[in-house]
This record gives C-alpha cells, sequence and structure tokens, in this order.
C-alpha cells in the first residue's frame, strides 16, 4: 500500500517540500512522517498541517492528490522510488534528482527536472521554463534520465545539458538547448527562435511543422534517414509517449553546430520538398 498525501491547504504562499522523497521517509512509521519539516514560506510547519496522510512508506511509492500548483520540490533530490502526482504541481518538480520516477497527471510548473542526474519524469499535460537546465551560475544542467512533457513548454529547456533526454510533445518556447554539452532534445511540436545557439555536442530534433529556421551558425551536412531516429522513438514509445508514425519513413535534414562554439553538435530537422 502506497503512502497517501492529500494537499489541503487553501493559501497563495508558496508551501516547499524538499526532501520528502520515497528513499528518505520509506523506514519512517506514520506519526514520524506526519512531523516532516516542510516550509509554508519562511514558516517551518509539520506535513500533516498541510496533508492528511495515510498508508504505508515502505513500499516506497508515495501517491499525492489535489491542485499542487503551489506546491514546490516535489521528489527534489530523490534516489529510488516513485511519486504520483493526481494533479497539477509546482515548480522544481525532480529538481537534482539520482533515479526513481515521478508521474505528474497535470501540469507542471518552471525548472521541472533542474540538474537531474538520473531517474524519469513524465508531464503528462504542460510545463513551465527551463526543463532540465542548469541553475544560473552552474556549469552543468541535467547529467543523466529521461524527462517527457506530453504538453507545451517554455523557455531554455535543455540549458546546459550535459547528459540525458527530454522530449516534448507540444510546442516549445525559445532558445531550447542553449549552451547543450551533450545529450538529446526532442520537440515535436512547434520550436521558438534560436535553437541549439551554443551548443557543442548533442542532438537536437526539429519534427514539428512548420520547420523552425535555425541560425547562419549551423550548417547543413546532409539530407539522410538516421538510423538511431527510428530506436529512440520506439523508446519513447515504450514509455508511454506518443510519437507520430508519420515521422518513421521520413527524410530529416541534418545540421552541424553552433559554429561559434565546438560546432560538434547536431539539429535533425523534419525535412519539406521545398527546402
Amino acid at each position: 500500500m502506497a503512502l497517501s498525501l492529500t494537499y489541503k491547504a487553501a493559501t497563495s504562499v508558496p508551501v516547499e517540500i524538499e526532501g520528502l522523497t520515497p528513499d528518505a521517509i520509506r523506514a519512517q512509521p506514520l506519526g514520524d512522517i506526519e512531523r516532516f519539516t516542510i516550509f509554508h514560506g519562511n514558516e517551518k510547519l509539520p506535513l500533516a498541517e498541510m496533508f492528511d496522510v495515510s498508508g504505508d512508506a515502505s513500499d516506497g511509492r508515495i501517491d499525492m492528490h489535489g491542485d499542487l500548483s503551489g506546491v514546490h520540490w516535489i521528489g527534489a533530490h530523490m534516489q529510488t522510488g516513485e511519486i504520483r502526482v493526481h494533479g497539477n504541481a509546482g515548480r522544481h518538480v525532480g529538481s537534482e534528482m539520482r533515479g526513481g520516477r515521478i508521474d505528474v497527471d497535470g501540469d507542471a510548473s518552471d525548472w521541472v527536472g533542474g540538474e537531474m542526474r538520473g531517474g524519469a519524469i513524465h508531464v503528462r499535460g504542460r510545463a513551465g521554463h527551463l526543463i532540465g537546465a542548469a541553475y544560473r551560475g552552474s556549469a552543468r544542467g541535467m547529467r543523466g534520465g529521461v524527462i517527457l512533457i506530453n504538453g507545451d513548454v517554455g523557455n531554455e529547456i535543455g540549458h546546459t545539458m550535459r547528459r540525458g533526454m527530454i522530449a516534448v510533445g507540444g510546442n516549445a518556447g525559445d532558445m531550447t538547448a542553449f549552451n547543450m554539452i551533450a545529450g538529446s532534445v526532442l520537440i515535436f511540436g512547434q520550436c521558438g527562435i534560436r535553437p541549439g545557439a551554443g551548443m557543442r555536442r548533442g542532438t537536437v530534433g526539429l519534427f514539428g511543422n512548420p520547420r523552425t529556421e535555425l541560425l547562419p551558425s549551423f550548417r547543413f551536412a546532409c539530407r539522410t534517414r538516421p538510423q538511431v531516429l527510428p530506436l529512440m522513438f520506439r523508446r519513447l514509445r515504450a514509455w508511454g509517449f506518443e510519437v507520430p508514425e508519420t515521422l518513421d519513413g521520413e527524410q530529416f535534414d541534418l545540421f552541424n553546430g553552433d559554429l561559434v562554439a565546438i560546432g560538434r553538435g547536431e539539429v535533425i530537422r523534419r525535412h519539406a520538398s521545398d527546402n
């Protein structure tokens, strides 16, 4: 039986539950979990002040219920186990996580998977800015793991990411994969301006229509059917992420860049006959 947390607060002040992860509370009795310290603004409170707590944490799963769009740092730093959010979630979902799985049935805010190092996050709605990105002043962003967003996302996703994969089923904002070091970012909807700006290595896939214009510092290499794409698409579908079947047999245009940086990155863009 999973641990069940039902959000009962009615407040506009941010609530932070950083550190409340399956691995951190797995061996704790219910009474100790109810006394787990969270923050309501700058005020420390026990978890039970904001949540109804029931069930058992020993199986490594936490089910969270209610509109948690004002609850931040869900699953931050988790290493094992599973968290399921039956609704919306706030900022920093899965921030710096190293393992385990987080599912959000609704929308999430900014910084999903910020600097994460392992594990998987699947948001079935929309998400905000800076998905899998580096925090300001950090040398690296996401360093491993998988982030799947079914809906639209904001700006600067994959900022300075080092490893891992981000897949977006909807549209993305500007500066996707800005300063990317390595890894993969796949956008299946439309993409904003300057994708891959400053990227050194890694792969950016732009699969939406109309096609996204690239910076002049990217050089066309060839028209191709990369053998890796069907493998990546198959893997995404196995994770429950929808990939249009029309992409399986298409041709793609391969560009190298960003030539203002090392220039060993690649952008795979959907080909059109007027290219």
